[in-house]
């Protein structure tokens, strides 16, 4: 099973290393077409049998799957030229651009996927969104397990695709971005950033596994730290009157409505 990656940003090089550390493909059989080759040196260091290459239309003449990571405003002038066969499986990883759109692009009944992971696929801790026309249970199912490398994989509908992912990738971000305002907190207290980032992070980690690992509600745990008259409940209360809860409502709308008005520019 052979696998073209075309694109070799942040998201692109992040999947090409998470299935070259996996078991579905051997790392001979990944190639990353790019005409920017210098943004993949460490990559090829560290994997050096992924074959990178600078002419897509080359790159995947022999490709079962080929995985698009560019950048929404260049995927026209990247997919148009390219001839695929209908045994081929296109998986664009492009925020904000339909499968109609990729399918009038392609010129072909090719089956076609969008998949949506998140940065944590390089942990091997990404939950991405799966989409498809067009797909068999075979082609859905090989799908899955290569994104499966990186973490869970959920089936969702298309028209929901880009509003989950303000979720479930726009989401990290903002995890992350409470960490940075924790760790700032820290530093301001007298603890270390590293330390003050960590601590946050265990934290953080904890809080996920109490809900993963129980048939819980974020309440009922919160009301088991926050006892009266204690300082837990005292930041709470002062969480909620600095906006913080309408501050993550209106970040997550913020992006879910972004990729819905590029939807809709379809």
């Amino acid at each position: 099973m052979k696998i073209t990656i075309i694109g070799a940003g942040n998201i692109g090089s992040a999947v090409a290393a998470c299935l070259a550390k996996g078991h579905l493909y051997n790392e001979k059989d990944i190639i990353i077409s790019t005409p920017h080759t210098d943004k993949l040196e460490n990559l090829h260091k560290q994997f050096p049998a992924i074959r990178i290459m600078t002419e897509n239309q080359y790159a995947i003449s022999e490709a079962d799957i080929i995985i698009l990571a560019v950048k929404p405003c260049i995927v026209d002038e990247v997919l148009s030229p390219l001839r695929f066969s209908r045994t081929q499986i296109l998986v664009s990883l492009v925020t904000g651009i339909s499968i109609s759109h990729l399918a009038h692009l392609s010129e072909t009944e090719m089956p076609i996927f969008r998949v949506v992971p998140n940065i944590a696929i390089t942990e091997h801790s990404s939950l991405t969104l799966i989409t498809s026309r067009k797909a068999g249970k075979e082609h859905q199912q090989l799908i899955k397990q290569t994104f499966e490398e990186g973490g869970k994989c959920l089936f969702a509908e298309e028209k929901q695709l880009d509003i989950i992912s303000a979720l479930t990738s726009s989401g990290i971000a903002f995890a992350l971005k409470y960490i940075h305002a924790a760790m700032q907190a820290g530093i301001e207290l007298g603890i270390s950033a590293e330390d003050a980032m960590r601590m946050t992070a265990y934290s953080m980690e904890g809080a996920t596994e109490l809900i993963l690992n129980h048939d819980t509600h974020p309440l009922l745990e919160i009301e088991k730290a926050a006892t009266p008259g204690g300082a837990t409940i005292k930041g709470l209360n002062e969480l909620e009157h600095r906006g913080f809860t309408s501050a993550v409502i209106h970040a997550i709308k913020s992006s879910a409505t972004v990729s819905t008005d590029k939807e809709t520019e379809e």
